[in-house]
């Protein structure tokens, strides 16, 4: 799952980064405001977490122009204006939901899951293939009752498989939920992880569709 941070405070940015990685999360940042719309112009992102305060162009000004382009992509923004009528424009430029600094970064996950949440299809936030569970959202997957051990960007894949249970998934959308920008793809790094995943949780799950990508196999529930 890709996020895209767009903030200018370079230490609270980093702190962010790590937080978000840590629980599973691709994440890019920008510290512009007018850097917002060049970069959700090259898709793969999930959600925005949006500072108000910016240089180049306004937070707000770039929640506008970002909806005005009917761009449906959640955006939380996250701000020291703590006054009331700072969150109210906020919401009412199109956010999803304001987060007043400081804040603990579990409570930005928690909103970060629970907005993500209500943008997939019933039934996805935990799906059973025979013996194999997968909790998308607390990223857990268990193997005949028994929990198995995936590496983040195999649980990133898996979960795009899942969460686009009945499409094809192509390499390059595959890949941009799991690298960002500044991280350097080996050529054959998502084989090695589909390899690993079908190792771990059965052959027949992900299946090859030649020339075109992956998709997930199997009955659904």
């Amino acid at each position: 799952m890709r996020l895209l941070l767009v903030e200018d405070d370079a230490l609270l940015a980093d702190g962010l980064q790590r937080a978000l990685r840590a629980e599973g999360y691709t994440v890019d940042h920008i510290d512009r405001g007018d850097l917002v719309m060049p970069a959700l112009e090259g898709g793969g992102f999930a959600l925005v977490l949006l500072d108000l305060g910016l240089p180049g162009l306004e937070g707000l000004a770039a929640l506008k122009a970002l909806r005005q382009q009917d761009k449906q992509i959640p955006v939380i923004i996250i701000s020291a204006k703590d006054a009331l009528e700072d969150r109210i424009s906020g919401l009412d430029s199109g956010a999803d939901d304001y987060l007043v600094k400081p804040f603990s970064s579990m409570e930005l996950i928690a909103r970060i899951r629970a907005r993500l949440r209500r943008r997939e299809a019933p039934g996805t936030e935990t799906v059973k293939i025979g013996e194999l569970e997968i909790d998308a959202e607390r990223f857990l997957v268990t193997l005949g009752g028994e929990p198995v051990n995936l590496s983040r960007r195999e649980m990133s894949v898996l979960l795009q498989l899942v969460r686009h249970r009945g499409r094809v998934l192509t390499r390059d959308q595959l890949e941009q939920g799991l690298y960002g920008w500044n991280e350097d793809v080996e050529s054959n790094a998502l084989e090695v992880h589909i390899h690993h995943l079908r190792k771990k949780l059965g052959s027949g799950l992900i299946r090859t569709v030649r020339g075109v990508g992956y998709s997930l196999a199997g009955e659904t529930g």
